[in-house]
């Protein structure tokens, strides 16, 4: 299988059980290490993928948890564009915008919030995940994140199967697949 990873990493591929016959990485921060030849990655924005990766004929797009951070519907609808254009199967996973706890964070409604809490969160909060350093960036965090729910998932990803991920009965994240 020919795979095309949108705004994942090496070395997560690297630690799967499983290895595809190929792994195209596409992310906006570039990735230096050795790789085996089944993987390579590519500094690139999934919102415009320039034709040639368009092109590419890949089998499955894969993208785990990068949606939610492509900022704003536009965005997120050139997102979904892209993988429709990648391939016929994909399987494209986000937090569920109405999980008590946001993941990033590991706040309680901490996506509901306005963004001036939200950017205090991040500065102090023990759980953070990497403290903002001044109130600028912290902002900059606070807006970067935009979770989102069923009823968009459907509408970027029409025909798609909506699979829920669950955590003590509650739907933790949501995943859009085409097989």
């Amino acid at each position: 299988m020919n795979v095309i990873d949108l705004g994942g990493t090496a070395t997560a591929w690297l630690r799967a059980p499983i290895k595809p016959a190929s792994v195209h990485v596409i992310n906006l921060a570039h990735d230096d290490q050795d790789l085996p030849d089944w993987l390579r990655t590519e500094v690139g924005d999934a919102c415009d993928l320039p034709k040639r990766i368009l092109g590419n004929g890949y089998d499955l797009v894969f993208s785990n948890a990068v949606i939610e951070h492509v900022g704003g519907y536009a965005r997120r609808q050139a997102f979904a564009d892209s993988v429709h254009s990648l391939a016929g199967k994909f399987w494209v996973q986000t937090p569920y915008r109405y999980f008590p706890v946001e993941p990033h964070v590991l706040f309680p409604f901490y996506q509901f919030l306005p963004v001036t809490t939200r950017a205090r969160i991040n500065r102090f909060w023990p759980l953070v995940h990497t403290k903002a350093r001044d109130r600028p960036t912290a902002l900059q965090d606070a807006l970067e994140i935009e979770l989102i729910g069923r009823a968009e998932m459907a509408l970027l990803f029409p025909g798609a199967r909506m699979r829920a991920e669950r955590v003590a009965g509650l739907t933790k994240s949501l995943i859009a697949i085409r097989a």
